[in-house]
């Protein structure tokens, strides 16, 4: 057994491994940075905690979001229930990392003294020499950078899919939007380099990935850092020439950077998906103005007409914030008029709530919360009306499905399985007869549509057992991973069985 001094604290004085949880809440870049969290612990020999651990782990990681109002409430709620379980456990360490972790550095461990390590999102490859340091000092340490210290996909990563990955092409964000304190907390935006993403691209493929969803806070923004305003559009189709690569994504792009030559590259390349979700926020000239976004409704609706026209069969999402300060219902008005001229086939609608440390938090003109909240129910109902319609024209397809893990909560009492379209629409099709796994792909033909689901009740047309299937197969003799513990926010082309997440600060 290796001693705890070369495992960096990971093995206990009687020589067992000892056992982690990460908690993960926000955005799918925190999701991922909980990917590297956990390949980190497991590399300096913890191990995973059971899946219904629920703090009963020797480490307990937080990775938090500072994007919502009442982030810290959830934070410290949560601390304080396990301060009873720490008391009871001798050795127990807690670790808070992440946004929030990044703002209130210095709050934390006043207002919660049991906790052992706070690190930022700058660092997160030091909590476990942090979590040995603070074993072996007895005192908490808060270590925050100011700046990236190494691009994250350096560290190992511990990956929650075997079929589909995320692969993070930047960090930061040079957006200075009123709602969002992103920048604030993730620094500039910094790139990788092209040849570094293709070759994780290509070892992932390796080892049985079918699918990759490109990550960054402005995800099409990339090749800013880098000089080159093409670098996007060239990396998609350096996507395109890996050999075993079935499926592309990005999430989350910018109107501002959403160019032609990223439109032709994703129409001109198969396997880069016809699914596009690209945040709007609102339809007001004006109240784009006072967010600081730097398009227009008719920039916005221009660039759908174009995306439409080369990909006649696109699946077009958005993110749309109600009753941000000033927003009349004359610029209410305005976002369901371009609601209804888009068609999104889902919009991820959210009502305002204050950022701490954002310059909307301070704006005249707060919005009444039963005003917003009327608004929000009146833009729900039109958005299910038009997500009903356009998913009633999928009827009669015949689409290719990649079956996935744990998407569909009533598969076992339905006898379906449940996986993703090319564009992305949750379809739950009939169980073949054969043995299928997640990966795997199903030809089935649509035979019914709900708002936010389809159905394809007759038998599958044909199953392909895929490299992807073979390489769940083959994983499930490890150990189970624990879930993380989300927001409640819904997703945008995730690799499963990821938790669901979307419109947190990775979303523009």
């Amino acid at each position: 057994m290796t001693s705890s001094s070369d495992r960096t604290g990971a093995v206990d004085h009687v020589g067992e491994s000892r056992s982690y949880e990460i908690r993960t809440y926000g955005c799918q870049m925190n999701v991922h940075d909980s990917e590297r969290l956990s390949g980190l612990l497991e590399d300096a020999g913890y191990v995973r905690a059971p899946k219904d651990a629920d703090g009963d782990a020797d480490v307990v990681v937080f990775n938090t979001c500072a994007v919502r109002e009442n982030a810290d409430n959830k934070l410290y709620g949560n601390l304080g229930r396990l301060a009873p379980m720490k008391t009871k456990r001798p050795g127990m360490q807690i670790a808070v990392g992440g946004c929030l972790a990044q703002k209130d550095r210095d709050t934390i461990v006043s207002k919660a003294p049991w906790v052992d390590v706070v690190f930022g999102t700058h660092n997160i490859g030091k909590l476990p020499v942090l979590l040995e340091r603070a074993r072996v000092q007895e005192e908490a340490q808060v270590e925050i950078a100011e700046s990236l210290e190494a691009f994250p996909s350096t560290l190992p990563t511990r990956r929650e899919s075997a079929y589909a990955a995320w692969v993070s092409i930047s960090v930061g964000c040079n957006n200075t939007c009123t709602f969002c304190i992103v920048p604030a907390l993730r620094g500039k935006e910094k790139d990788r380099r092209t040849g570094d993403i293709l070759a994780e691209i290509e070892a992932l493929v390796a080892e049985g990935v079918s699918e990759i969803t490109l990550l960054g806070q402005n995800v099409n923004a990339y090749g800013s850092d880098i000089g080159d305003r093409e670098a996007f559009s060239k990396l998609l189709r350096a996507c395109g020439r890996i050999e075993g690569l079935e499926r592309v994504r990005f999430t989350s792009p910018h109107p501002r950077d959403f160019t032609d030559d990223v439109i032709a590259a994703m129409a001109e390349t198969p396997n880069v998906m016809p699914q596009l979700h690209m945040p709007m926020q609102s339809g007001s000239d004006t109240v784009l103005k006072a967010m600081r976004r730097s398009y227009r409704q008719e920039r916005f609706l221009g660039i759908i007409e174009k995306v439409r026209a080369a990909m006649p069969d696109a699946a077009i999402s958005t993110d749309i914030i109600v009753g941000f300060p000033g927003e009349t219902e004359e610029d209410f008005e305005q976002t369901m008029h371009a609601v209804r001229e888009a068609r999104f086939a889902n919009a991820f609608t959210f009502q305002y709530s204050k950022r701490p440390g954002t310059p909307a938090a301070t704006m005249d003109g707060q919005v009444p919360k039963e005003v917003v909240q009327e608004r929000y129910m009146r833009l729900s109902a039109l958005q299910e009306e038009i997500s009903w319609s356009e998913n009633k024209k999928q009827v009669g397809r015949t689409l290719d499905i990649m079956v996935a893990e744990g998407e569909g909560r009533k598969d076992g009492a339905t006898h379906r399985l449940s996986g993703r379209a090319p564009d992305n629409r949750l379809v739950h099709f009939t169980k073949p007869d054969g043995d299928v796994r997640p990966g795997d792909v199903v030809t089935v033909e649509i035979t019914y549509a709900a708002p936010h689901h389809l159905l394809a009740e007759g038998a599958p047309l044909g199953v392909r057992r895929t490299r992807a299937g073979d390489a769940w197969e083959k994983r499930q003799g490890a150990p189970k991973a624990a879930p993380g513990v989300m927001l409640g926010l819904p997703k945008i082309g995730v690799p499963e069985p990821l938790p669901a997440v979307t419109g947190g600060c990775s979303v523009g």
